[in-house]
């Protein structure tokens, strides 16, 4: 009995630690200096490369920059301190983008907090509940089709502020977006467009000469001091946004004043931004471990971007995710624990506490610019043109996902991406299931007495495939008074497959012939259905029962 309760506290302890955070791990461990050295150069740096990111994501969302930073700063800090990822660095991601403008220009900001507090509660769910692991049923395609789809969509944002043209805020919808670009074209300002091309010229140059310089930080600095300098008469954050806060908000529960006729909306919205959310923050732990040959806790980074998204909004900002990008460049800088990352946030805290006012004057041409890097790398294009050579059906899922997160919205292409994927992976599977005959085999190696037959069912027997018994029994011989059916290749049989079985035994019993399964397993099913005593492990013990019979 001791021991009964031992492996049960021991099972239950297994289930309770893979819910402690990566932090509370790592400190245990011996955590020194020489550790923390490393995080806080990672740290730091990859801060520094935040910044304009978390503006620019903001911005492109349809908000203020200074909500971008108040998410960076909060919700980055609990993603790291609370996660289940050794590097992973959260914050407002490109993701959020089409989503969130969308969210914003129908519900406003209100609705887009409800919408993260539900999103909040459903991922915390979903880690609760383990449904972390999940991730691996969502198809490379699909990721890489609606990834693709955000990539073009944050490019079509920021073709406003790139050229300076005089309008309004551009519709959520990409066509009408385009048409209202070409309309407004002849208002394109010459030099603010200088400025966009001149720091997407110098990302471009650091890249390629300087790759260890933040590329981000390099073109904002340069852009914004020449434009203070030659005081250059372009739109700037602080002449469109107002001054940004030199502090946190104080934390309070928003206004939710949503209409009635708008719930169903918000529910939606929420729904997709927990899939979305949970989505990029597991791929980016993925790609992290993948970098540093690590493991991390799933169930445990689903609930602490909930209890993230939870604090962004209490704070006033936006919906935040793991950067895939900014992770990337924290294993580079030698970030060693989660530590690296709460360093991130404190730089970025300390940054809008003391450099807010330079933070004003940076042109919203150069944060344009770097989006639009942003964009491509985040399209991935070698790899997409790479993806269209596959086999026809990850083509499809590929190219539907991709245009439907470009022109419909990326709530719609998640979904029926994903009923597509499920439809066409069964159709695969139906496939790969078949009905031969083993009278060739058996023909070369022994004799199979007159009177029997033999099959055999290949691949998983389901409801996708459980039609192929049908026709078989009027291939058969018609003196066959044994059908002996061998089910040691089937992987898979559920209820449809079951009842075709069944189905195939009243059949059988039509023409007087007794069906015998073989080859058959624990995971199977009951598929005693037609009797105990014609249910065989192996083919001999069936063959000879059978010779037996007849």
């Amino acid at each position: 009995m001791l021991a009964a309760l031992g492996g049960k506290s021991s099972d239950f302890g297994k289930k309770l630690h893979e819910f402690i955070p990566k932090s509370i791990q790592y400190l245990r461990k011996g955590y020194n200096f020489s550790i923390f050295r490393k995080d806080l150069l990672a740290g730091i740096t990859v801060g520094i490369i935040a910044l304009p990111l978390a503006m620019a994501f903001a911005i492109a969302s349809g908000v203020g920059p200074d909500k971008g930073l108040f998410t960076a700063v909060i919700a980055g800090f609990l993603i790291s301190a609370l996660g289940g990822s050794r590097v992973q660095i959260g914050g407002p991601t490109g993701a959020f983008v089409v989503i969130v403008y969308g969210i914003i220009q129908r519900t406003g900001y209100s609705g887009l907090c409800a919408s993260t507090l539900i999103a909040a509660l459903i991922l915390i769910l979903l880690g609760v509940f383990r449904f972390g692991s999940w991730i691996r049923y969502v198809p490379h395609p699909l990721v890489m089709g609606f990834t693709s789809g955000i990539a073009v969509y944050i490019f079509s944002t920021q073709i406003k502020d790139f050229f300076g043209l005089q309008m309004g805020s551009p519709s959520a919808d990409f066509s009408a977006k385009l048409v209202e670009y070409y309309r407004a074209f002849p208002t394109f300002d010459p030099l603010t467009l200088a400025v966009g091309v001149g720091s997407f010229a110098v990302i471009l140059l650091v890249r390629r000469y300087i790759p260890k310089l933040p590329w981000g930080i390099a073109a904002i600095v340069l852009a914004t001091a020449v434009c203070a300098i030659f005081d250059l008469p372009v739109a700037t954050i602080y002449s469109h946004f107002g001054a940004i806060p030199n502090k946190l908000p104080i934390p309070s529960w928003p206004s939710l004043s949503i209409p009635y006729d708008m719930f169903n909306e918000v529910l939606i919205n929420g729904v997709a931004i927990a899939f979305l959310g949970g989505i990029e923050s597991l791929l980016s732990a993925v790609i992290g471990d993948g970098m540093i040959g690590g493991r991390h806790r799933s169930n445990c980074e689903l609930i602490a971007q909930g209890i993230a998204n939870f604090g962004s909004v209490l704070f006033g900002g936006i919906p935040a995710t793991g950067a895939i990008a900014r992770t990337a460049a924290n294993i580079k800088t030698g970030a060693q624990t989660p530590v690296a990352g709460m360093i991130h946030a404190l730089t970025l805290f300390l940054i809008l506490s003391y450099f807010s006012p330079l933070v004003n004057h940076i042109p919203l041409a150069a944060l344009a610019a770097v989006l639009i890097m942003v964009s491509w790398n985040m399209s991935e294009a070698g790899h997409f043109l790479r993806l269209l050579k596959a086999p026809i059906e990850d083509r499809v899922i590929l190219l539907v996902a991709f245009f439907l997160t470009i022109f419909v919205n990326i709530v719609f292409a998640i979904t029926l991406g994903m009923i597509l994927a499920s439809f066409l992976f069964m159709k695969r599977m139906g496939q790969m299931a078949k009905v031969v005959s083993l009278a060739p085999i058996f023909q070369e190696g022994q004799a199979i007495p007159a009177g029997i037959t033999i099959y055999e069912v290949q691949g998983p027997f389901f409801f996708g495939s459980a039609h192929i018994l049908k026709s078989i029994l009027d291939q058969v011989d018609p003196t066959t008074k044994v059908f002996i059916l061998r089910l040691r290749h089937v992987p898979l049989i559920d209820g449809s497959g079951l009842f075709a079985l069944q189905e195939f035994n009243n059949e059988c019993k039509k023409k007087k012939i007794a069906l015998f399964l073989s080859g058959v397993q624990e995971h199977h099913g009951p598929v005693d259905v037609i009797g105990k005593d014609r249910i065989f492990p192996h083919i001999d013990a069936a063959l000879e029962r059978a010779a037996k019979s007849i």
